[in-house]
């Protein structure tokens, strides 16, 4: 009698995704390890999980469906028992116009097929799935659905006692959220209470992304579960409160900054997804162009000055700042941090939080690290008047520092730390170079496509040919966002004479920012502004031009396009 899985081999020897020999390896993995073919052929390395289930649904004449990036649906997870969606292996995916597409292991089990229409009363579809995703969907959906029965079983004041194992609904969904959000390279989860929904949304390159969340009446229960991971006040729901916790999956630890604040609706969750030991890249990798990495190589062998990174908030100046102390750290190097918070550990680095409860302001930490005969100090913020007065004076008595700012571009932090009461002398003294830097996302490489950008903006860039830039269409993989990861756009401004004397001058930044790209200090193959590193970016097909407009939607590109000598005309 011939088995399903002798149909199974035939099917894939005649489409030629085996041979025999991978057929023989397969059949002795199956006879030792009691494993049937198709699991088999996975564990001998033969075939991918994926290129099995592929091959049954072929021989199944059914649709094959990947559920890496399937969105769950709350509703849809109600309409079959978990009992009965565990024990068949069927989940419905959706419902249209009265036809059920099911999720199946075994499309052509028909007791599987008959339960699910009755449970649906609804034709069924059936559709191929890999096994280990169906039942992780599956898992996921119905720990979501439990914690509306879940959080209605117990009286709330006794939902914190509830709270103990991870077999409970709340802290199987709470569990869900995090893990989500840590799979999909998430920076914050946003729990969001509205009149009739909790709004779940992760913040993932940058930008905030809807997920299905659990039902509203979860929602005291979630917050009283993070409430208590943070070791906050449960009693208290009106004023905001902030506390951290540590979560961990797949063996990885990460720190979660909680926030609460009561909103009108309920209280309002926002947490930060720190990982501590996080990997530290390269000025390569990061994004930063050929030329300005060989003047930060070079600019990091000096013993004593100062390198200012700035940007908004979210534009990657921390990461920059870690590589360049990854570079420094070596054991001749006492190197020491000054962080709010600390977000990623380095070994062999002295890293200090700040805490303005107790008084350890950036100012005071600063003055107390200086005693500790450092030869490398990282500034997390140049914040205040005090802090910058401290900062400058350590790097011209012998100490390397690196800090960042809040500006719009490299030329206008000399006018914050005239602001900030640094006077020029100082500035010039204790100046090495400026990195100004901003995040845009890189394009899906699965889904981007030829596309002309909008005639403005090709204006605003100085540019007449849109033919050569890329756009994501949106697919699976990254979302349907078109997107997926980020990289930097940089510019660099190094200090020398000229600038000296022109701060000495009182230069505005418009100056500073005319002598920063002019002829004579622009050597042959150097780059240009930061939008015009993106743009070319933009060019290479790394990421779209509409991008790189909104990330430098506060820079006064125009003006600089106007005033731009050939060599930026010619480049743009």
């Amino acid at each position: 009698m011939i088995s399903s899985d002798d149909y199974l081999v035939q099917w894939l020897l005649d489409t030629g995704m085996v041979d025999q020999a991978g057929v023989d390896s397969a059949t002795a993995v199956a006879a030792s390890d009691r494993l049937g073919i198709g699991e088999a052929f996975v564990a001998a390395g033969v075939l991918s999980d994926r290129d099995v289930a592929v091959a049954r649904a072929g021989l199944c004449e059914c649709p094959f469906v990947d559920l890496e990036h399937y969105e769950i649906s709350i509703n849809n997870a109600s309409l079959i028992p978990r009992s009965a969606a565990e024990t068949l292996g069927v989940f419905t995916l959706f419902v249209i116009d009265g036809v059920a597409t099911v999720g199946m292991t075994d499309p052509l089990n028909l007791k599987a097929i008959d339960q699910a229409r009755a449970s649906l009363k609804a034709e069924i579809e059936p559709v191929l799935c890999i096994p280990g995703q169906l039942q992780e969907l599956i898992a996921k959906a119905y720990s979501l659905v439990s914690t509306s029965s879940g959080a209605r079983r117990e009286p709330r004041e006794h939902i914190s006692d509830d709270l103990v194992t991870g077999e409970e609904p709340i802290v199987a969904a709470v569990n869900h959220i995090i893990a989500s959000a840590l799979e999909d390279d998430a920076s914050d989860v946003h729990i969001s209470p509205t009149e009739h929904e909790i709004q779940l949304r992760y913040r993932i390159d940058g930008h905030l992304q809807g997920r299905q969340g659990p039902p509203l009446s979860a929602h005291p229960a979630i917050v009283q579960r993070l409430k208590v991971m943070a070791k906050l006040d449960l009693t208290q729901t009106r004023r905001p409160q902030d506390g951290k916790f540590r979560f961990e999956h797949h063996n990885h630890r990460c720190e979660v900054r909680l926030s609460t604040i009561p909103t009108v609706c309920g209280e309002n969750v926002v947490m930060r997804l720190l990982r501590p030991h996080g990997a530290i890249l390269d000025f390569d990798t990061l994004g930063i162009p050929t030329q300005a990495v060989q003047s930060l190589n070079d600019i990091l062998t000096h013993p004593h000055g100062m390198l200012l990174v700035t940007g908004p908030t979210g534009s990657g100046k921390t990461s920059t700042l870690y590589t360049a102390v990854k570079r420094l750290n070596t054991p001749d190097r006492n190197v020491v941090t000054i962080e709010d918070p600390v977000e990623i550990r380095m070994h062999g680095v002295r890293q200090v939080q700040t805490n303005a409860d107790i008084g350890l302001t950036f100012a005071a930490a600063l003055r107390s690290i200086l005693r500790q005969d450092p030869d490398v100090v990282l500034l997390g913020e140049v914040r205040d008047a005090e802090t910058a007065l401290i900062s400058t004076q350590a790097s011209l008595t012998g100490h390397l520092v690196l800090s960042t700012l809040h500006t719009n571009d490299a030329a206008g932090s000399i006018a914050r730390l005239k602001d900030l009461g640094v006077p020029p002398f100082v500035i010039n003294s204790a100046l090495l170079a400026v990195i100004a830097q901003r995040l845009v996302r890189r394009l899906c490489k699965d889904c981007s496509r030829p596309h002309t950008p909008d005639e403005t903006l090709l204006r605003r860039f100085g540019l007449k040919d849109g033919g050569e830039f890329r756009r994501g269409a949106g697919c699976a993989a990254c979302g349907t966002s078109g997107y997926r990861g980020r990289i930097g756009i940089y510019e660099l401004f190094r200090m020398d004479s000229q600038a000296a004397a022109m701060i000495d001058n009182d230069a505005t930044t418009q100056e500073l920012n005319a002598y920063m790209f002019s002829r004579s200090n622009m050597p042959k193959g150097s780059y240009g502004p930061m939008w015009l590193d993106g743009v070319t970016k933009a060019r290479m097909g790394i990421t779209s031009l509409e991008e790189v407009g909104h990330a430098v939607a506060s820079v006064d590109v125009e003006a600089m396009v106007d005033a731009a000598p050939e060599m930026l005309r010619e480049a743009a």
